[in-house]
C-alpha cells in the first residue's frame, strides 16, 4: 500500500499551490522531475494503493526514498523551470524533454533593417535576441499574438518585408492587421526600431511602466469620450498584462547569482536558496536553523551567507541577492570575493524586474520550508513527549503536564476586555475545548486575569466527586496539570490568588514572560530559562501564539457586533443607519462622546432620533 512508503509526507504537509516535484534515491540522485498545478493534489496520486499505480510509477516510488517540492508562482513558471531541471539532472524516469530535440524560442531579428518578431528552434541567429526556451510551439505563438497587440512589430519573412518595400504595397500580414513593421506603410523605419525595442524592454523584465502608461491613455482617451482609442488601449493593457501573468523563472543568460529567501520566527528561520547560472536554476538548497530570539533579520543574513560558502571549493557567483542588506555589507562581499578568487563579488537586494520575482518566489519556498518544520516538529511524537518531559522537569512537578491552558488578555486601550484560554493535551492543539471571557468591569490585567481563572476554576467542580461514577465529566471541568499565563510575575501572582481562592492543588502556574525563553513562578525572584533550542520552548512559543491569535479573533468580533447590538432597540436605527453613523465618527469611542446636537450632522439622524441615540449609549 502507498502508506508503506516511509518518505510519504505528512497530511496538510504538501502546499496547493502550482511547482514542480523532485524524487530522489538513496544517494540524493534525482529519479524524476514533475510539475503540478496543485502539488497536493498531483503528489497525493503516487501514494495511492501500489496495486493501482502503473508499473513504472511502481518501480518509481519504490526506487526513490524522499520526495521534493519547489512552490512557484504560475503554472508557466512550473514548466519553465521542470524544463531547466530535466535539462540539469536528467532523471531516469522522465519522458518529457528527454529526447534531443530543439525546443522553440521566441527570436527579435535586431541585426535587420527591421528587426522581426519570430519562433524558430535555431539558437544561433545572429544579432537575435531570444526568450524562452517554451515548452511547445503554441505557447510561443501566443505569446506573440498577445504582445504585437500592445507593441505592433514586424512578423512577415524577409522575403514579403523587400516586396512591400520595393513595390509600395503593405505585405499581406500588414494587410489583415498582424504586421507591424514599415512594410505595413503604417510606421517609418526608426519609429518602429523603437517600437522593437520596448518590445524588449518588457520581455526583459516585465517592465509594469508601460501597463501604467496604457492606464493613463485609456482614462484620457475616455474622458475625452474617444472611445474607440480607450477600447483599442484596454486591449492593449489586456494583452501585457496577460504576458506578465506567464512570467517565467529562466531569465538572461547572463545572470550568475545566488538568492536567498528568507522566513524566520522567534525560534526558527528558514532558508531557501536558488542558485542560477547562465539564466537557469541550476540548483535549490533548503535548510533549517535555530536563532536567537534578539538577531536582527541582517545578522541572519550574514550567518547563512557564511554557512553556504564556508565549505571548501564552493561556487561563488558574480551576485549574492538578499531580503535585507546586513549592516556588514562591505565586509561580507569583501570575504566573498575572496573565496571566489576573481572578480568582485554583489551583495545586493532585488529592488524590481526578474530578479525580485524570483526572490519572491524564494520567499513563498522559504515560508512553506517553515510552515513544514513546525508541522512535523509538533507532530512528531517524540518531539512532543521530549517537550513534556523537558516542561516537568523545569517547572519541579511531579509529572509531565498531559492537559496545559494558556491564557491571555486582549483590550482596545482598556476598553472591551476579553479573555481566551487554549488547551493542548499531548502536546497537541485541542480546538474544541478553546473557551473565551468577556470581562464587564476590570481595573487592570492582573484583576482581568483573576477574575478569568476564578471563573475558570469554578468549573472544576462539575466534575463527579466519585471517581467511579458513571456519569463522564464536561471537558470544561477536566483539570489541568499546567496553567500558563500570558505575563511575569504580577499575572502570575494574580493566577496564583485565584488558584488558592478556589482551593484547588496539584496545578502548576507560570507565567510566559516577553522574552519566551523565560518562565516566572509563582514567589519565585528568578524565572526559568529554557534552552533556547528545546523541543519545551516551542511548545510555550506555540501556547502563547495560540492564545494571543484567539484573544484578538475573539475581541474583533465582539467589538464589531458591539455598537449594532446596543442600538438594536432604538425605532428608526438599522444595520445601514449604524454603518453611516460609524462612517461619518470614525469609531465607537467617538460617537458614545458625542452630544445629541453633533449626532445630528450625521446624515439622515434628525433632533428625536439623535436624543434617542445618545439616551441609549449612555444608560448602560
Amino acid at each position: 500500500m502507498g502508506e508503506h512508503l516511509h518518505y510519504r509526507p505528512k497530511p496538510g504537509e504538501i502546499p496547493t499551490q502550482p511547482g514542480v516535484y523532485r524524487f530522489r534515491d538513496t544517494n540524493r540522485r534525482v529519479l524524476y522531475v514533475g510539475k503540478a498545478k496543485n502539488l497536493r493534489a498531483r503528489l497525493s496520486n503516487y501514494f495511492a494503493p501500489l496495486r493501482s499505480l502503473h508499473e513504472r510509477t511502481r518501480r518509481m516510488v519504490t526506487t526513490a526514498s524522499s520526495v521534493e517540492w519547489t512552490v512557484v508562482g504560475s503554472d508557466v513558471e512550473a514548466l519553465q523551470l521542470e524544463y531547466t531541471w530535466i535539462k540539469e539532472f536528467e532523471p531516469p524516469f522522465n519522458v518529457k524533454f528527454r529526447d534531443d530535440k530543439t525546443y522553440p524560442y521566441m527570436a527579435i531579428t535586431l541585426a535587420d533593417e527591421a528587426p522581426r518578431v519570430m519562433v524558430t528552434r535555431n539558437p544561433r541567429i545572429k544579432g537575435a535576441r531570444y526568450f524562452g526556451p517554451y515548452p511547445k510551439i503554441w505557447a510561443v505563438h501566443d505569446t506573440i499574438d498577445l504582445m504585437i497587440k500592445a507593441f505592433p512589430i514586424r512578423t512577415c519573412s524577409d522575403a514579403s518585408y523587400k516586396r512591400a518595400m520595393q513595390s509600395g504595397k503593405p505585405c499581406f500580414p500588414g494587410q489583415i492587421g498582424k504586421c507591424g513593421g514599415p512594410c505595413s506603410m503604417r510606421v517609418s523605419v526608426e519609429e518602429h526600431r523603437r517600437i522593437v525595442d520596448d518590445f524588449i524592454s518588457f520581455m526583459s523584465g516585465n517592465d509594469k511602466r508601460f501597463t501604467r502608461e496604457l492606464q493613463t491613455k485609456m482614462k484620457d482617451a475616455a474622458e475625452r469620450q474617444d472611445y474607440e482609442a480607450a477600447a483599442r488601449f484596454r486591449d492593449q493593457l489586456q494583452s501585457l498584462e496577460a504576458v506578465l501573468d506567464k512570467s517565467t523563472v529562466v531569465m538572461k543568460d547572463s545572470v550568475d547569482a545566488d538568492m536567498f529567501g528568507i522566513e524566520h520566527d522567534e525560534l526558527s528561520a528558514a532558508v531557501q536558496q536558488f542558485v542560477v547560472r547562465g539564466g537557469r536554476i541550476r540548483g535549490v538548497r533548503s535548510w533549517t536553523v535555530d536563532k536567537e530570539l534578539d538577531v536582527t533579520t541582517g545578522d541572519l543574513i550574514e550567518g547563512v551567507i557564511r554557512t553556504a560558502y564556508s565549505a571548501p571549493g564552493v561556487d561563488v557567483p558574480r551576485e549574492v541577492i538578499v531580503p535585507v542588506q546586513p549592516d556588514d555589507a562591505a565586509e561580507i562581499s569583501a570575504w566573498l570575493t575572496e573565496v571566489r578568487g576573481r572578480g568582485t563579488v554583489r551583495l545586493k537586494t532585488a529592488q524590481r524586474g526578474e530578479k525580485a520575482a524570483l526572490m519572491e518566489t524564494a520567499v513563498l519556498n522559504a515560508k512553506q520550508a517553515l510552515i513544514r518544520h513546525k508541522t512535523r516538529r509538533s507532530s512528531d511524537f517524540a518531539s512532543r513527549s521530549q517537550a513534556l518531559a523537558d516542561l516537568q522537569d523545569a517547572l519541579g512537578m511531579t509529572q509531565a503536564p498531559l492537559r496545559i491552558e494558556c491564557y491571555d488578555i486582549s483590550h482596545l486601550s482598556g476598553t472591551n476586555v476579553v479573555a481566551s484560554m487554549v488547551v493542548f493535551e499531548d502536546g497537541l492543539a485541542r480546538k474544541d475545548q478553546y473557551r473565551t471571557f468577556s470581562i464587564a468591569e476590570t481595573t487592570d490585567d492582573t484583576d482581568s486575569m483573576f477574575q478569568v481563572l476564578t471563573r475558570r476554576l469554578a468549573h472544576l467542580d462539575d466534575a463527579p466527586a466519585d471517581e467511579n461514577a458513571d456519569a463522564a465529566p464536561k471537558r470544561f471541568s477536566y483539570p489541568p496539570q499546567l496553567l500558563l499565563v500570558d505575563g511575569g510575575q504580577p499575572q502570575v501572582a494574580a493566577a496564583k490568588r485565584a488558584l488558592d481562592e478556589s482551593g484547588r492543588t496539584g496545578i502548576q502556574i507560570a507565567g510566559i514572560a516577553k522574552r519566551l525563553e523565560e518562565l516566572w513562578l509563582p514567589e519565585s525572584d528568578f524565572p526559568v530559562i529554557l534552552p533556547r533550542n528545546s523541543e519545551a520552548l516551542y511548545l510555550v512559543q506555540r501556547l502563547r501564539d495560540e492564545a494571543h491569535r484567539f484573544a484578538i479573533t475573539y475581541q474583533r468580533k465582539r467589538r464589531k457586533r458591539d455598537i449594532s447590538s446596543v442600538l438594536a432597540d432604538v425605532p428608526g436605527v438599522g444595520p445601514a443607519r449604524v454603518k453611516t453613523l460609524l462612517t461619518h465618527f470614525g469609531s465607537v469611542a467617538r460617537l458614545k462622546a458625542a452630544t445629541p446636537e453633533e449626532i445630528t450632522a450625521a446624515p439622515g439622524v434628525g433632533p428625536a432620533l439623535a436624543q434617542a441615540i445618545h439616551a441609549r449609549l449612555h444608560t448602560r
